[in-house]
């Protein structure tokens, strides 16, 4: 796909860039590369290939979930202004 100068315009315009003539042009080279880079992109054939979501098949290490932390909750409720059957009791503040 080949962009013109009018193009890259009406898209800085759209964006509400202020370009001179020489930021179009190279814009315009630029954009046009990367329109070139998909095009070759969309040319290749991928049929029978799956998608994947990376590009290596990696998976992640994960630790063993075990309990690490003391429970603390009742240390915690006794100092708290106000508790009430194990819940925190807090100003109301939307009506």
């Amino acid at each position: 796909m080949s962009l013109t100068n009018a193009d890259v315009q009406k898209v800085a315009r759209l964006a509400r860039l202020a370009m001179s003539e020489a930021e179009i042009e190279s814009a315009r080279a630029q954009l046009s590369g990367i329109f070139d880079l998909i095009a070759e992109m969309q040319a290749v054939d991928t049929k029978g290939i799956a998608p994947m979501s990376h590009a290596q098949d990696v998976s992640q290490r994960l630790r063993e979930d075990v309990v690490t932390e003391t429970n603390q909750r009742e240390a915690f409720q006794e100092i708290a202004p106000q508790v009430e059957a194990g819940l925190y009791l807090v100003p109301q503040v939307i009506e």
